[in-house]
């Protein structure tokens, strides 16, 4: 059950980057205009309850553990979701900017993606050594390792969505 699961969530993130990528669109104000409005869409998709069903589905824990567990689980995920909403920030600025991508430009964006990388590992950190404090490591370590596939996926499917950073014309980067 829960191998069909994760597999299910799996082709459906799969499938729809590749039904993304076969949509081409010829005027680049319009494609710019809807690769935002995917990229936000995909984002906010509401995959929370999805998440947390396999992750229930793969913990496999008792009751006390559960106690344990859901209140930490809850307090990492919405600190996730701050940070998905910052790369969400990131994702608009490149959005707009991709067509006419300068080197002060992506450079800005390269820092502000390694720094919520760098505050995603942080706070894995944190809340790895919270749930040691209550449950056995080989559950916290399944936990972060089913989280981490999860988000791998996630990942996966917002870069097969992000079209390819393109320099600015000379006119356009002069200005």
């Amino acid at each position: 059950m829960k191998v069909r699961c994760f597999a299910l969530f799996a082709t459906m993130i799969v499938s729809s980057a590749l039904w993304a990528q076969d949509k081409e669109i010829q005027d680049p104000v319009t494609s710019k205009e809807l690769n935002t409005e995917a990229y936000i869409q995909l984002i906010r998709a509401d995959i929370r309850a999805e998440r947390a069903e396999i992750i229930k589905q793969e913990m496999r824990l008792d009751e006390k553990q559960m106690a344990a567990f859901w209140p930490i689980y809850e307090q990492y995920s919405a600190e996730q979701t701050r940070l998905a909403d910052e790369k969400l920030g990131v994702i608009k600025d490149y959005a707009k900017d991709f067509l006419t991508m300068n080197d002060e430009k992506a450079d800005s964006l390269a820092q502000r993606i390694m720094a919520i990388d760098d505050q995603r590992a942080a706070l894995r950190k944190k809340y790895y050594e919270q749930m040691k404090k209550v449950l056995p490591t080989v559950l916290v370590v399944r936990f972060f390792q089913v989280d981490n596939q999860l988000q791998m996926l996630l990942d996966l499917q917002l870069a097969a969505n992000l079209p390819i950073i393109e320099e600015a014309p000379p006119q356009a980067a002069a200005k």
